[in-house]
C-alpha cells in the first residue's frame, strides 16, 4: 500500500480502473497516512472522512456500473483552504470564518468533484493566502515534510506538503505572487500556474473585485508532472460568474515536438542573488535540455528587474482598503500580524492607478518582445532551498520573491518541478515560463526535467 500511496494521480487511477484497489481502501489508506504524517506536519487542517467514505462508496459503485471515465474519479484529494467546499469548514485562514461551512464548492472544486474526485480535507494556508509562509491565528504554522523546522512556504504551503507526504494524491493551490511555485519548489512537487484568465476564480477566498484579480490563478499540484494536465483540463474555462475566465482551448503537452523548442534560461534575475546550490541545478537543467531541445541560450528579459517594484504596488494601490473591505466583510477583527501593511497606508490618487496600468503594460509588451526569441524560458523559483520561516519572512529577503513575481505581473504561465537537491538533500525546484496561454510548452518542458532529474523523491517522515 505504501508504493500506491507514493504513485501519481494517473498511477492510482489505473490501480483503481484494473480493480486492484476500491475506491473506499484507497480512502482509508490516505486518510491513514495523514493521521501518521500531519502531527509532524500541521498540513491538513480540516478533515472530513464520513463524507469521503460515502463519496468512495458511490465512486466504486459507478465503477462497476462502468460509469467512471474520469483519471480522477475515485482518487482522494485535498484542497487548499483559500476555497470553499460545500459542507466542510474553509477558513481562508481568517478568524471571522472559523467555523464558516459554504454551501457550495468553487468552480474548480466542483468540477473535479462532479469528475468523481474524493475531498478528503482541507490544507493549512496563511490569512487571505496573501503571505509567503502557512500560518495563521485559526491552525498555526505548517511545517516542511523534508525537514520540519524549514517552511513549505506559502500560501499553498499545507497542499504542497501533504503531497509531497503522500496523503493526498493532489491539491488545488491558489497563486498570487508564487503561492503555488513556492512551495512546489520547498516541497519538492510539481505545481503549474495556469495563465491568468484561464480558470475561474469563483469561490476564492479573495472575490472579484479586487487589485490583485489579474495576478491571482487556481492550479493544480501533484507529485509528478503528468498529472497536471488532467487536473488543469477539468478546472479550465469559464463558469458564467468570473467575468476574468477567457474560453481559450487548451492544447496537449504530449504534442509538442520538444526537439524543436528554443529555451532561454538564466539564474540570476538581477534583483536577488541565487545560492549556488540553486544556480548548480539551473545550469544543469539547463545543459540537460541543451541534448534534447532545439536551442538552449542564456539570456533574462531587460523587463525583469522592474517587475518586483510595479508588483508591489498593486496591493497598496488603493491604500489598503481592499484588504481591510474584506477582513470586515467575513467579520475579522483581529488579523494576523502581516496583514497590518494593509492599515498604515495613505490613500492613493487614481492617477497612481492609471500610471501603474500604463508601467505594466509597458512591460508586458517588452517581456513578449523578448519571447518572440523563444518558446520557453527557465529560471530559479527562488534563490534557496526551504529556509526556517523566521529567516524566509525577514525584510532583508523580501526580494527573494521576485523570482514568481514576475510571472504574476505578466500573467503568463509558469511552472516548477523538482530538478535537483541540496547537499542535505532539501529539494530544488526549477521554474519553467511560457507565453500566455501555452501551458502545453511548460508542462512538455517540465516533464523533460522531471525525467532528466528524477523529479519527486518520497521523504523519510512519509516513510516512518
Amino acid at each position: 500500500m505504501q508504493s500506491l500511496l507514493a504513485a501519481s494521480l494517473l498511477e492510482q487511477s489505473a490501480a483503481l480502473a484494473r480493480g486492484e484497489i476500491s475506491s473506499r481502501e484507497l480512502v482509508l489508506a490516505h486518510l491513514a497516512q495523514i493521521e501518521r504524517v500531519n502531527p509532524k506536519l500541521n498540513a491538513v487542517v480540516t478533515l472530513a472522512p464520513e463524507q469521503a467514505l460515502a463519496q468512495a462508496e458511490r465512486a466504486d459503485r459507478a465503477r462497476t456500473q462502468r460509469r467512471a471515465h474520469s483519471p480522477v474519479h475515485g482518487v482522494p484529494m485535498t484542497i487548499k483552504d483559500g476555497l470553499d467546499t460545500a459542507g466542510v469548514v474553509s477558513t481562508g485562514g481568517t478568524l471571522g470564518r472559523a467555523h464558516f461551512v459554504p454551501e457550495r464548492d468553487a468552480t474548480a472544486v466542483a468540477r473535479l468533484r462532479r469528475a468523481g474526485a474524493i475531498l478528503l480535507g482541507k490544507t493549512n494556508t496563511p490569512e487571505l493566502t496573501l503571505y509567503y509562509d502557512t500560518d495563521n491565528l485559526i491552525h498555526g504554522r505548517t511545517r516542511n515534510p523534508y525537514d520540519p523546522a524549514r517552511s513549505p512556504g506559502g500560501s499553498s504551503g499545507g497542499a504542497a506538503a501533504i503531497v509531497a507526504a503522500c496523503g493526498a494524491a493532489f491539491d488545488l493551490g491558489t497563486d498570487t505572487g508564487g503561492s503555488i511555485r513556492l512551495p512546489a519548489h520547498f516541497c519538492g512537487i510539481a505545481g503549474l500556474k495556469p495563465t491568468s484568465g484561464r480558470v475561474p476564480g469563483t469561490g476564492l477566498i479573495i472575490p472579484p473585485g479586487s487589485p490583485v484579480d489579474c495576478l491571482t490563478q487556481i492550479g493544480p499540484m501533484a507529485r509528478r508532472v503528468d498529472d497536471l494536465f488532467p487536473l488543469l483540463r477539468l478546472i479550465a474555462g469559464p463558469d458564467d460568474e468570473d467575468a476574468g475566465t477567457v474560453p481559450v482551448p487548451l492544447r496537449d503537452p504530449a504534442r509538442v515536438r520538444v526537439e524543436r523548442l528554443r529555451v532561454a534560461w538564466y539564474a540570476d534575475n538581477g534583483i536577488a542573488d541565487v545560492n549556488p546550490e540553486v544556480r548548480a541545478v539551473i545550469v544543469a537543467t539547463a545543459r540537460a535540455l541543451g541534448t534534447v531541445c532545439l536551442s538552449v541560450e542564456q539570456a533574462r528579459p531587460d523587463s525583469v528587474e522592474e517587475t518586483t517594484k510595479l508588483y508591489g504596488r498593486f496591493f497598496g494601490t488603493d491604500g489598503g482598503h481592499w484588504v481591510r473591505r474584506l477582513l470586515a466583510r467575513y467579520g475579522t477583527m483581529r488579523p494576523f500580524p502581516f496583514l497590518r501593511w494593509a492599515q498604515g497606508l495613505e490613500d492613493q490618487r487614481a492617477s497612481s492607478w492609471t500610471e501603474l496600468l500604463a508601467q505594466v503594460g509597458a512591460v508586458k509588451a517588452a517581456m513578449l518582445s523578448f519571447m518572440r526569441r523563444y518558446d520557453v524560458l527557465i529560471c530559479p523559483a527562488h534563490p534557496e532551498a526551504a529556509l526556517p520561516s523566521e529567516v524566509l519572512m525577514a525584510e532583508s529577503r523580501r526580494a527573494a520573491f521576485s523570482y514568481t513575481q514576475t510571472y504574476n505581473l505578466t500573467g503568463w504561465p509558469a511552472g516548477v518541478v523538482r530538478g535537483g537537491s541540496t547537499a542535505d538533500g532539501l529539494p530544488i525546484g526549477v521554474q519553467v515560463v511560457a507565453r500566455p496561454w501555452r501551458e502545453d510548452l511548460v508542462l512538455a518542458v517540465m516533464r523533460c526535467i522531471e525525467q532528466a532529474s528524477g523529479g519527486w523523491h518520497i521523504p523519510a517522515l512519509a516513510t516512518s
